[in-house]
């Protein structure tokens, strides 16, 4: 069994379901979302070339700051646009 634990530092943490897990990334939209990290561009960068070289549509996004949250909006576009998102941690 794998346990997610929520990094947020909510008292008492909210229950959620894991989204099913795609079988394979050809023929959907992924979306690169960028926090802000200083070099999270570089892996990502190459992230993206390596997809679309698979025929895997890219879509590119940036968080305004680290510090917070994805404002609601982007939240929003990601899960409107995109099959699966990856999130660049870097420093």
């Amino acid at each position: 069994m794998t346990e997610l634990l929520d990094p947020t530092s909510e008292r008492r943490p909210a229950t959620r379901q894991a989204a099913p897990r795609l079988h394979s990334v050809e023929g959907r939209t992924v979306g690169l979302l960028d926090i802000s990290k200083a070099r999270g561009d570089v892996f990502l960068d190459r992230l993206e070339m390596l997809l679309a070289g698979r025929g895997v549509e890219v879509l590119r996004f940036r968080k305004p700051t680290y510090t917070k949250p994805a404002p609601a909006d982007l939240r929003h576009e990601i899960a409107v646009k995109c099959d699966a998102v990856v999130e660049a941690l870097a420093d």
